[in-house]
Parts: structure tokens; C-alpha cells; sequence
């Protein structure tokens, strides 16, 4: 039986890719932002368009590797589906508790996709990031604008609720779209598909049911939003995809928020956007304590246990500012 756990953090590229597709996914605010479609139209479409960037990546890997095993497509269409319920409830937290609670809000997953990778596969977490989350999360807090957050918001509780649900749901894509890749690691396009079409499967459905879905679009929003499906969803996830399923579940937890950041200084450089004195605080302080959760650690398998992580083909079965995407 092949080893996960002690695979984990040992391949140089994993860092690297998570941390550019990270920078991507913030990108991808700035993006949805100069479309000006509604949250719901840029969610579906990120999600459709991109399987016209992926399908043919798919096809190549479908002729490289042959046909993946079972649980691929099976537990990745299920991450699709919990990616999609992600999607629409942060978006109906922010409408409900305002950008900056919600930014924070959905940051749950940064505790929960640890928890969960311990609870299904027994991956162990460093002590290092114990010790650094309560300071990724006060700096999270500052870089969301919560202290500048609207006192008015309209659903401050049901708000809260979706915000953190949205966070689990997203912690859930994680683990499940890493262990479909743990099926075949040499597939990392293949998983993000079938995730990708079922989160738009889902958001379609929603969008048509409550009529949030806008079809007739200009060509500028057509433009934007085809930058949010290539940047923000394909390549940004196909090179999560790979790098999260290398890296133990804490340090690749950690290094996904460096997401508000990302979004935060594309924000400044693009739409000329002004964070305040504690959102600049706040980005020093996360990425302070990103690396002190994530450099030098590695992941270490608990003696006399079978693989944790991430799994070969022969071992059992691993953006007041809109954050990530709408």
C-alpha cells in the first residue's frame, strides 16, 4: 500500500502553484467587479465557461492516463455540488451581513478543512499552525474591514449562519475534490471539471429558479467574465487542485488566505479602491502569520498508520471585500 502522509510537503512545485493560484482567485473579484453582472450571472458563468478551457486539458488526460478510477469522478461532481452551495451562500451573505462579515465569516475553512482531513483521513496538524490560527484570524478580521463593517446590515444572524456555512461547504470541496485527486494524482484537471460542471449545474439551477440569471450581457461584461472563468476558476483551481493535494491540509488551509490579500491589493491597483490603516494591518499580520504557519513545516504520519494524505492509484482512498468570487 503506497504512503500518502509522508508524501505530503515534499514536492517543491505544490507551494508555488497554491500560492499563484490563490493570487488568481483574488484576481478574480477585481474581475467580476468591472463585468457589473450580479453575483449570481458571475458565479454561474465562471463556472460554465471555464469547462470550455478545461474539457480539452480533460481530453488529454482521458489519452495520457486512461480512464479514472470510480471514485474520481464521483467524489469530484459531489465537491462541485458543495462548491456551487459555497458560491451561493457567501453571496447571500454579503446581501445579509454586509462584504466585510462575510470575508471573515467564510474564513471557517480554514479550521474546518483541517479538522475535517483529521477526522476522515487522520492527517495529522503541526503545531505550528496551532499556534499561528488565532493570528491568522485576527488578521483576517482586519483585512476583512469588519472594524469599518455596516451596523446596519439588514440580516445580521442569517447572515452569520450562511457566512460560516459557506465556509464548511467550501472547507468540504476541498477535501473531497483532494481525495478524488488522491484517486490519480497525475490527473489535476480531471477532478477540477467535474467539480467545475457541477457547481454550475447547481447555480444554474438557483439562478433560473430565482431569476438572477442575466443572459443578455454586453461585450464588456462578456470580456470580464471570461477572464474570471480562465484566471478565477480554471487555471486558479486546476493549480489549488495541485498544490493543496501535495501539502498537508493545515499549510495548504493557511496559504488559501492569502485569497483577501490578493484581492485587497489588486483592488488598489486596478480599481484604484483606498482599504483603511487596519486592512493594511491586517494583510501585514496574515501573511506574518501565514509563514509562520507554513514554512518549514512538514507533515508528519503518525507511527504505525496507513496513508493520511493525498493517495496514489494503489492505496485506499484524500473577496468590506468580496474575497474569493461571488
Amino acid at each position: 500500500m503506497a504512503s500518502g502522509a509522508h508524501d505530503l510537503d515534499r514536492t517543491p512545485s505544490a507551494l508555488p502553484a497554491l500560492v499563484l493560484g490563490c493570487v488568481l482567485v483574488g484576481a478574480s473579484s477585481t474581475f467580476i467587479k468591472l463585468s457589473g453582472t450580479t453575483a449570481h450571472t458571475a458565479a454561474f458563468y465562471r463556472c460554465a465557461l471555464a469547462l470550455l478551457v478545461l474539457a480539452p486539458v480533460v481530453l488529454v488526460e482521458y489519452r495520457r492516463y486512461g480512464r479514472p478510477p470510480a471514485p474520481l469522478p464521483r467524489l469530484a461532481t459531489a465537491s462541485g455540488v458543495l462548491l456551487g452551495a459555497d458560491y451561493l451562500m457567501w453571496t447571500q451573505s454579503i446581501l445579509d451581513a454586509g462584504a466585510a462579515v462575510a470575508t471573515v465569516l467564510i474564513g471557517v475553512q480554514v479550521v474546518v478543512f483541517p479538522l475535517l482531513a483529521w477526522l476522515v483521513s487522520r492527517e495529522q496538524v503541526h503545531r505550528r499552525f496551532l499556534v499561528a490560527l488565532p493570528v491568522m484570524l485576527a488578521g483576517l478580521v482586519l483585512t476583512g474591514g469588519v472594524l469599518d463593517a455596516d451596523p446596519h446590515a439588514p440580516h445580521p444572524i442569517r447572515g452569520a449562519i450562511l457566512g460560516i456555512a459557506a465556509g464548511v461547504c467550501y472547507a468540504g470541496y476541498l477535501l473531497l475534490v483532494r481525495r478524488a485527486s488522491g484517486a490519480e494524482r497525475r490527473m489535476v484537471v480531471t477532478p477540477v471539471a467535474f467539480g467545475t460542471a457541477s457547481a454550475a449545474a447547481v447555480i444554474g439551477v438557483v439562478g433560473v429558479a430565482s431569476r438572477d440569471l442575466a443572459i443578455g450581457l454586453d461585450a464588456p461584461a462578456w470580456a470580464w467574465l471570461i477572464a474570471v472563468a480562465v484566471c478565477g476558476q480554471a487555471l486558479s483551481f486546476a493549480l489549488i487542485n495541485y498544490g493543496s493535494v501535495r501539502l498537508s491540509a493545515a499549510r495548504a488551509a493557511a496559504i488559501m488566505l492569502l485569497q483577501p490579500v490578493a484581492a485587497i491589493v489588486l483592488g488598489v491597483a486596478v480599481l484604484h479602491e483606498h482599504p483603511t490603516l487596519s486592512q493594511y494591518l491586517g494583510m501585514a499580520i496574515t501573511i506574518t502569520a501565514i509563514a509562520l504557519a507554513t514554512v518549514g513545516t512538514k507533515a508528519r504520519p503518525r507511527p504505525g498508520r496507513p496513508s493520511a494524505g493525498p493517495i496514489s492509484r494503489t492505496a485506499r482512498p484524500a473577496t468590506g471585500i468580496l474575497v474569493r468570487r461571488p
